[in-house]
């Protein structure tokens, strides 16, 4: 049985039209769901009990649930236990503008990155949309507060389930959803061609994140298994596309690796690579696991300097929840 929060509210529309309903009644129920926090149905109560009754033979509010939280300095590392007893994390940051959440879109991921712990456990299956939202949902319960921000940043390769991801922003940028705000609203990918494309042609005003992590195809194909599928010629030519369409700012990710892709000339040939393009940098100093051979790099501020020196617009992420295993490439999908 399909979950209520799986529908954005379009879908809720033409499924209230198929039964004979009036459309209008989809942001009632929005907004029970979604702004009154209720989530049985029999409590929607300016819906007539037909309707009801019929809501609840076709649809369920079934809930993930939290199996643990820990806690480090200004982040919180939730585990997810989902209804088929697989697992997810998210993590929630605390940051001088607000609150912000990186949430998990797939369990395991298959694009098997080498230097991320995440793809240590290959996909055993998409999110469902419902999956997705109720992270967020359960997070905000549980610290009594809004979430400001959303990035689709953790467990699995959000345009790998492509569909789910694109109806979950549109529930939680929906006013009558959680009301999230396009632009504070970011997805992640390390390179689907297609799918960049295919995003390229949305009328979304949300953030595009690239995880690009080397110069040149020689280092990506020994770091990321997907380049040898869509090469950096490839991908940088959709994300030229995307940008000639959307008139927005890609950011390029570019994780941190000692001896591996941070060397001065490494830094030349990106700024090279992204000469002229709508585009910043984000560096991410690399957070080490016990599982895996890379090592963070001690060459950041020089790598950094030698491409704000050409021209290239570049920050470094600010570095949370190493303590818990709750950092960037850290989270993993199952329970320990």
């Amino acid at each position: 049985m399909k979950n209520l929060m799986d529908l954005n509210i379009l879908e809720l529309e033409d499924y209230l039209l198929s039964i004979g309903e009036k459309k209008y009644k989809a942001i009632q129920i929005f907004e029970w769901l979604y702004i009154h926090k209720v989530y049985n149905i029999d409590e929607f109560t300016n819906i007539k009990k037909e309707l009801r009754d019929k809501l609840k033979s076709d649809f369920n509010t079934e809930f993930i649930s939290i199996k643990r939280k820990e806690e480090g300095s200004y982040v919180s590392k939730y585990l997810f236990s989902l209804k088929d007893s697989n697992f997810i994390e998210a993590v929630l940051m605390e940051h001088d503008y607000g609150l912000s959440v990186c949430i998990s879109s797939q369990v395991g991921c298959n694009m098997g990155c080498k230097f991320c712990e995440s793809g240590r456990l290959k996909k055993i299956r998409n999110l469902s949309t419902h999956e997705m939202v109720e992270q967020i949902l359960l997070i905000e319960e549980d610290i009594k507060k809004k979430i400001n921000s959303v990035v689709i940043m953790g467990i699995g390769e959000p345009f790998d389930n492509y569909d789910n991801v694109i109806n979950f922003i549109k529930i939680i940028n929906n006013p009558k959803g959680l009301a999230i705000g396009a632009r504070h609203i970011t997805v992640s990918t390390c390179g689907l061609v297609p799918k960049i494309d295919e995003f390229s042609n949305l009328d979304l005003q949300v953030n595009l994140a690239f995880s690009l992590h080397a110069p040149n195809d020689a280092i990506r194909n020994s770091i990321m298994p997907v380049n040898k599928v869509y090469n950096i010629s490839q991908v940088m030519g959709a994300i030229k596309r995307y940008i000639s369409k959307t008139n927005r700012r890609v950011t390029i990710e570019y994780v941190m690796l000692n001896m591996v892709n941070d060397s001065v000339d490494n830094a030349k040939e990106l700024a090279n690579l992204l000469k002229g393009l709508n585009v910043y940098v984000n560096l991410i100093p690399y957070n080490e696991t016990s599982n895996l051979e890379f090592h963070k790099s001690k060459r950041i501020k020089e790598f950094k300097d030698t491409l704000m020196k050409m021209g290239i617009n570049t920050t470094v992420r600010k570095e949370f929840g190493d303590s818990i295993s709750a950092a960037c490439g850290q989270l993993r999908s199952k329970e320990v």
